[in-house]
Formats: C-alpha cells, sequence, structure tokens
C-alpha cells in the first residue's frame, strides 16, 4: 500500500488515537500531521512492518512526550475552566467532558498511562513497552494519576437533582 492510500484509509483512527492520547484534538491534528512527515520519507521500510500503525502509534506517543509537546501542555493546563452545571438535562454530555478536562490537567505520561490502559484496553506491559519503561512505572503513573483524578472529584461539588 502506498504512503498516500494508506492515510487516506487510517487518518480518522489515527487522530482519534492521538486525540485520546492528547486530550485535545488540535495538539492531536498537529501531532499526526508531524508524525506523517517525519514517516512519509521512510514509508518504504514502515510498509513492510507486520503492524505498521503499532509503528506509527509509537510514532505519536514519542511526538506527545517531546520537551515541546510538554511546554504546550503546561500552558494548556494553566487555561483550564471547568463547566458550569447543567440545567437542562445534558448531565451525561457535561460530565464526560469534565472528565476530559480533569485528564488534560494530568502531567503528559500520566495522561498517555490512562487513555492508553481505559480507552486502548492495553496492558501494563504493552503500555511500558510503547512507552519505554517498566511496567512498575506504568503502574505507579496510573497510580498517580487516578489519586488526582479521586482529589479532583472529591472537591467538586455534589450536585442534587
Amino acid at each position: 500500500m502506498i504512503f498516500e492510500e494508506y492515510v487516506a484509509a487510517r487518518l480518522p483512527a489515527l487522530l482519534r488515537q492521538a486525540t485520546v492520547l492528547a486530550g485535545d484534538p488540535h495538539v492531536a491534528e498537529d501531532v499526526v500531521q508531524d508524525v506523517l512527515i517525519k514517516a512519509q520519507p521512510r514509508w518504504a521500510r514502515i510498509s513492510e512492518l507486520d503492524v505498521p500503525d503499532a509503528y506509527l502509534r509509537k510514532m505519536i506517543v514519542n511526538e506527545l512526550l517531546s520537551a515541546r509537546r510538554r511546554v504546550a501542555a503546561v500552558l494548556r493546563r494553566e487555561r483550564v475552566h471547568w463547566p458550569a452545571p447543567a440545567q437542562d438535562g445534558v448531565d451525561v454530555v457535561v460530565r464526560r467532558e469534565a472528565i476530559l478536562q480533569v485528564i488534560r490537567t494530568l502531567p503528559v505520561r500520566q495522561r498517555l498511562v490512562i487513555a492508553l490502559r481505559f480507552y486502548e484496553d492495553m496492558t501494563d506491559g504493552d503500555i511500558a513497552a510503547l512507552l519505554g519503561c517498566t511496567e512498575g512505572t506504568v503502574r505507579s503513573q496510573a497510580s498517580r494519576a487516578l489519586a488526582k483524578l479521586r482529589e479532583i472529584a472529591a472537591l467538586q461539588p455534589v450536585r442534587e437533582d
């Protein structure tokens, strides 16, 4: 399959994966674009792999972990706004957006571990291999992220309808 065909077929899936990992669709678009620019000259070699999607996912993770992206993530976390409680029955949408905003406040590695574990349904071993760390590191990052999410959830007022 030539590069253009692959991109036409797999771009929506790559963007979904990057959005979940980045926590921001605009950053995801930038990351996927950067990754595809880097992958295009190497496509002959990448396309020969058993699973080119896995290779590109690793490239997306590496791009998200780059220092340039971390600086932008810190700036984005400073702009987080909590949603106002819904009054018209769209609680599910509001809660989902609130959860996403809280997840966006996590450091990059913690956000990646949470996204890979719960969205991609990956095991700790698979996440460790993808991130280039140990399973213990994955578990500690997940534990810290979940503790932070619980802490933030405890601070949110409970609505009684």
